[in-house]
């Protein structure tokens, strides 16, 4: 019996921050700019653009799928100069109590084994920035920002 391949990329982080004050940082552009992006615009509601410059050179483009409040969020995603292009795979958060913390499992859908590979450097490179901002502390300038990433 063969397995089904997965077309996904998973993450689990958890976030010393109650899920109110982590959801902010998916749905405000100023938050949002403290963990990832040069310029982010947000329509934080379904159907609404979800659109971030994430190096100063690279531009996600997609939209809002679904937006719980403090709990799960779900967006489309692409590049706008490809190859994964616009609105053309999912990212689902959700965001679970966890004492006084949360535990944040991402799911992040639609990615071919390239586009897998990437997307999760992508991931592991901004989920711990996330984590830093959303508990209160200072990432500060992301290297991205400042040329190719390694």
């Amino acid at each position: 019996m063969t397995m089904p391949v997965s077309d996904a990329v998973e993450r689990e982080v958890h976030i010393a921050a109650k899920p109110e004050i982590v959801f902010e940082y998916f749905v405000d552009p100023v938050k949002m700019m403290k963990w990832k992006g040069t310029d982010v615009m947000l329509d934080p509601r379904p159907g609404g653009a979800y659109r971030v410059n994430v190096t100063g050179h690279e531009t996600v483009i997609g939209e809002y799928v679904e937006i719980t409040p403090h709990s799960r969020i779900v967006f489309t995603w692409g590049w706008d100069k490809g190859p994964v292009l616009p609105g053309s795979t999912t990212v689902e958060v959700n965001l679970i109590p966890e004492g006084e913390g949360t535990l944040l499992k991402l799911r992040h859908l639609g990615l071919d084994a390239e586009g897998q590979a990437s997307h999760l450097v992508g991931w592991e490179h901004f989920l711990p920035r996330l984590v830093i901002a959303a508990e209160g502390g200072d990432p500060g300038i992301d290297p991205w920002t400042q040329g190719p990433p390694a």
